[in-house]
C-alpha cells in the first residue's frame, strides 16, 4: 500500500492507496477486479483498493482496516463502496482454485457458505459448468463478508450491482474480451 507520503510524480505498482491529505484524489485501474473505496467521515482520510481473488486471499481489506486503525479511525466512521466488477455469474473457477481460495481467505467470525447449487444456474449454464467442472465465485459477496468481519457496520457499506463482464458498452472486461483496456476509478478526500 502506498500512502500520501509517496513521492509526488513517482510511479509504483500497488493494489492500495491511502490518502491523509485534504483535497487529494486517489485513482485505481480495474477491469474485472473490484475497486473498493474507504473514507473516514470524521478525519477525511481515504483509501482506494484494486481487489480481486488474490487480494481477498491476501486479506488486503483486513490490512487496510489495520492502517485506518493506526490513523485513529473508528469503525462507525468508516464508509466503504465496492464499485463495478465481474459478477458471480461470469467469474467461474475450477474446484482446485475455489478450494485454495477458501483455504487462504478463511474467516473466523462469520461462517460463509459458498457452495454452488443447481437452483442458482439456468439449465444451459449448469450443463456447461458440469462439463468444465467450474464453480461460481462471488467476489463482491466475499469482500462484503470480510468488511463485516472487520466490524464495519453493514449500513456503512455500498455495493454496486453492475457487472463489468455483462455491460460491454459501459465497461472493459479481461474475461470477456482479453482487452488491455481498463476503467479508472477514484475517490477524493
Amino acid at each position: 500500500m502506498l500512502g500520501s507520503h509517496s513521492q509526488e510524480g513517482s510511479k509504483t505498482d500497488a493494489d492500495g492507496l491511502i490518502g491523509n491529505k485534504f483535497n487529494q484524489n486517489l485513482w485505481v485501474y480495474t477491469a474485472d477486479c473490484m475497486p473498493i473505496f474507504f473514507a473516514d467521515k470524521r478525519t477525511r482520510n481515504v483509501a482506494a483498493l484494486h481487489c480481486g481473488r488474490k487480494g481477498l486471499e491476501k486479506k488486503i481489506i483486513k490490512n487496510l482496516v489495520k492502517i485506518f486503525d493506526n490513523l485513529g479511525t473508528y469503525r462507525d466512521d468508516l464508509l466503504v463502496a465496492i464499485g463495478p466488477a465481474i459478477s458471480k455469474e461470469h467469474y467461474l473457477v475450477d474446484k482446485k482454485t475455489l478450494k485454495e481460495f477458501y483455504r487462504k481467505s478463511e474467516m473466523k467470525k462469520i461462517a460463509v457458505n459458498f457452495t454452488r447449487t443447481d437452483k442458482d444456474l439456468c439449465f444451459n449454464d449448469l450443463n456447461q459448468l458440469k462439463e468444465q467442472n467450474l464453480n461460481k465465485l462471488d467476489l463482491k459477496r466475499f469482500a462484503y463478508r470480510q468488511l463485516l468481519n472487520e466490524n464495519i457496520p453493514y449500513s456503512n457499506i455500498e455495493i454496486s450491482n453492475l457487472c463489468t463482464y455483462e455491460l460491454k458498452n459501459e465497461f472493459n472486461s479481461w474475461r470477456r474480451s482479453q482487452t488491455i483496456s481498463r476503467q479508472w476509478n477514484f475517490i477524493s478526500s
